[in-house]
């Protein structure tokens, strides 16, 4: 009998025996997954790299990654193909990349919260039907086209939906990492662009499980409608059978506790137990892992624990191959003759034309500005994975660079004045006080309520103005994307008003309790930007919202055993951008315990600060902000003025004092003679002691500071200037933004105390700043010092 010399290849085996025993392993499957794996995460990842400078999202970099190693670049090369992706391993290559896409569209749904759409105003529910609408009508012109030419004999019906969804769809994940790595995640225009994108996200994919029951190659018409059908029976289910379970689920879950093993596991069941039934039906298994995403409570613990579990694995390693296999499977070489390229520049023409204008125009009509129209126009074209290869690229790639050009959020915080940058200005000005504190977790807050209380001075209403931010870094994980639920959510940040017991609901409790009680107003800010560019966010901030001081926390905090620990680096060069950068004073706090363990009401609240007097603007600005702090009844202010003898002043050092410096001095001295005069026995308010000491050397400054080493607050410039200042020996030291003194107070042994310490810098606009503020004249009238008798 005859045999056939063609042969289908059998499948892979497994696992090789290795090259010893003659076996090649990349005739085999999983060391050729593992190879192919490897090769992916490389390339995108040094494309991620290249990319970086133009702000581009991981997924171009992996799109243009996976048609690199398709057969537009490396696999031109038959022999790279039949090596590294042969046809044989594919079907396991598929089977995995689609199963972390899988996943992946389980995370998209998570990130979308249809109790957020009802929170949508109109402006964004008109642009995102506009969005939709428009381009929609232009993908159904185009299948026209397409179907005339190089789409002959694919079913019409569903062909049109597909192009009108294709074209129609803006990415919310996509568009979310984009709008934090530009700095526009939290203003009015992406709160605009992230709901619109919701609304757009959820629309586009009912369209495309649409699109995809009317696809089936059922011969009776009738099928199309029973999958349909059905499709809508399955949401339904997944409404009112899965979702009460799933907030049982998360119910379970209480913050500061590890979710357990077996709820994730049940979780990622119910995910791949969904697909499978949607795949059943007729519509994509992505649907059903999408779906799940979609009703998936939102609040809670549970839902951010998954994210962070699920996530790094399926986008870090999946979700790359992905593109690889859809990269493998174009040949951008094959796009040859002028009607393809014609064909090609239309659609992408008409994917941009028609959600940009459609976007421009209703937001126009909403009465929002020409430049935030256009940006707004540029944030809607994000593609994401549904889409067309070529058409994600040049779209979402062409995102980022263009909504910098035409929107600079920076150009709209110059407008008006901006006079009090310090808090001398403030108090010269009698105008409130606006403070804002940046804290890194909720373990900074008591600390922050007390320096706050601290700050509000007397009961004038409206004396002073806070804001609280919080920093976040932004991270790769959709975890960080979740946070920007927070950001929008009711309109301001993290601003929560359905208590679920997470950390950021546990911050909004402790302020709105501290707002009842003393009734500042503390108005809680968001910052999720990636560590090397936070600092940007904070400077933004304060110059948009007029602070007079940023107050930042030092990156070290105190053990139990008294001894320094680094809560984080990253938190160190923050400090020192924000220190070159601010366009107002900036002070950094080092805590040892000021917020105490419990909050203590207003009329019990004591404290006791000493300002540590030099000289220089540093130290001008920090007596200000005690002189400011000594009108609460509970404080008590000393001020120590150093002066040093005649045997103290060295020869290089010139001695003087400015104007400025003379005039704090008698402003002082005047506050302290008034309260004198008219302080009776039975008086409790605060009170302000004045003394001039005079200091032969650095030993005797430190014994001075040892005799208020039982302070509870120690404020200091970070730069004093004059004799006795450049006579200390603090030797060199690793933070140097804490300055000479506040180095001697937090790490020296001449000086043992465990008082807090406030270290100050006083804004000082230089000739060339941009800054809108007033200039401060770096020339002063100088006075000669007086040793022992004050100006």
């Amino acid at each position: 009998m005859g045999t056939n010399d063609t042969t289908c290849p059998g499948p892979m085996k497994a696992t090789s025996n290795g090259v010893f025993q003659g076996e090649n392993p990349l005739h085999y499957a999983l060391p050729l997954l593992i190879l192919q794996i490897c090769i992916v995460l490389f390339l995108t990842r040094a494309l991620a790299f290249l990319l970086r400078p133009l702000r581009q999202p991981r997924v171009i970099a992996e799109i243009v990654g996976g048609i690199l190693l398709g057969p537009s670049a490396l696999g031109k090369s038959s022999k790279f193909l039949s090596t590294v992706f042969p046809a044989k391993s594919l079907t396991v290559l598929d089977t995995l990349a689609n199963l972390g896409l899988l996943f992946f569209l389980f995370l998209v749904g998570l990130e979308l919260d249809p109790k957020s759409l009802k929170r949508t105003g109109k402006k964004a529910l008109s642009i995102a039907l506009a969005g939709i609408t428009l381009p929609f009508i232009f993908g159904i012109g185009t299948s026209f086209a397409l179907r005339s030419s190089i789409a002959d004999g694919v079913s019409k019906a569903p062909f049109l939906v597909f192009m009108g969804v294709a074209l129609s769809i803006t990415a919310f994940p996509v568009l979310a990492r984009i709008l934090a790595e530009i700095k526009l995640l939290t203003t009015d225009i992406g709160k605009i662009a992230l709901s619109a994108a919701a609304v757009n996200d959820v629309a586009a994919w009912i369209l495309l499980a649409l699109a995809v029951a009317l696809s089936g190659d059922g011969s009776s018409p009738l099928t199309s409608l029973w999958v349909f059908l059905a499709g809508c029976g399955f949401v339904l289910f997944c409404i009112f059978a899965v979702q009460p379970g799933m907030q049982w689920l998360a119910k379970r879950c209480p913050e500061g506790e590890p979710v357990k093993e077996h709820y994730v596991c049940l979780t990622l069941g119910v995910v791949l137990a969904a697909s499978f039934v949607t795949d059943l039906i007729g519509i994509h298994a992505l649907f059903g892992a999408f779906v799940i995403g979609v009703i998936f409570p939102k609040e809670g613990h549970f839902a951010s624990s998954l994210v962070e579990k699920v996530e790094d694995l399926v986008s870090g390693l999946f979700l790359p191959l992905y593109f690889v296999s859809s990269g493998l499977k174009t040949d951008v070489a094959t796009i040859q003759g002028a009607q393809s390229w014609g064909l090609l520049v239309l659609v992408i023409f008409n994917a941009c034309f028609g959600k940009i204008v459609g976007t421009v125009v209703v937001s126009l009509y909403c009465k929002v500005p020409l430049d935030e129209s256009l940006a707004l126009g540029f944030l809607m074209n994000t593609k994401g994975l549904v889409e067309l290869i070529v058409l994600n690229i040049v779209t979402t790639f062409m995102t980022t660079p263009l909504v910098l050009a035409v929107y600079k959020p920076g150009k709209s915080l110059t407008k008006g004045e901006y006079n009090n940058r310090t808090v001398e200005d403030t108090n010269q000005s009698n105008k409130p006080l606006c403070l804002m504190f940046c804290f890194q977790s909720i373990m900074n807050i008591p600390t922050i309520v007390n320096l706050i209380e601290a700050s509000r001075g007397t009961n004038r209403k409206e004396s002073l103005s806070v804001y609280a931010m919080h920093l976040m870094e932004l991270s790769e994980r959709s975890s960080a994307i979740l946070m920007a639920h927070k950001v929008r959510r009711n309109g301001l940040p993290f601003w929560n008003k359905d208590k679920t017991g997470n950390s950021s609901d546990m911050v909004v409790v402790a302020f709105e309790a501290f707002q009842r009680l003393s009734r500042v107003s503390v108005r809680p800010m968001t910052a999720i930007s990636a560590m090397a560019t936070i600092h940007e966010d904070i400077c933004r901030s304060a110059e948009s919202k007029r602070t007079a001081m940023v107050i930042l926390p030092f990156h070290k905090h105190v053990r139990l055993d008294r001894t320094w620990e680094t809560t984080r680096n990253d938190y160190r060069l923050i400090n020192k951008k924000v220190m070159e950068e601010a366009p107002c004073s900036v002070a950094i706090l080092v805590d040892r315990g000021l917020g105490g363990t419990t909050r203590v009401a207003s009329s019990d609240f004591t404290l006791v600060i000493t300002v540590l007097f030099f000289g220089g603007n540093d130290d001008r600005e920090a007596l200000a902000f005690a002189v400011r702090m000594a009108e609460h009844p509970g404080i008590s202010l000393t001020v120590i003025r150093f002066i040093p003898s005649e045997e103290f002043k060295p020869e290089n050092v010139k001695l003087e004092i400015t104007e400025d410096q003379a005039e704090a001095i008698a402003e002082l001295k005047a506050k302290v003679k008034e309260q004198e005069s008219s302080r009776s026995d039975s008086d409790i308010e605060s009170k302000i002691i004045y003394e001039d000491k005079i200091v032969r050397c650095h030993d005797e400054i430190c014994e001075v500071i040892k005799e208020y080493s039982r302070s509870n607050l120690f404020l200091v410039g970070k730069s004093p200037e004059g004799s006795v200042a450049s006579g200390l020996n603090v030797g060199r030291s690793d933070t140097p933004e804490l300055g000479p003194v506040g180095n001697l107070l937090t790490s020296s042994e001449s000086v043992s105390t465990s008082a807090s310490v406030l270290v100050v810098q006083q804004y000082v606009a230089s000739c060339d700043s941009p800054a809108v503020g007033v200039l401060k004249s770096t020339t002063k009238g100088v006075l000669p010092v007086e040793d022992s008798k004050s100006p």
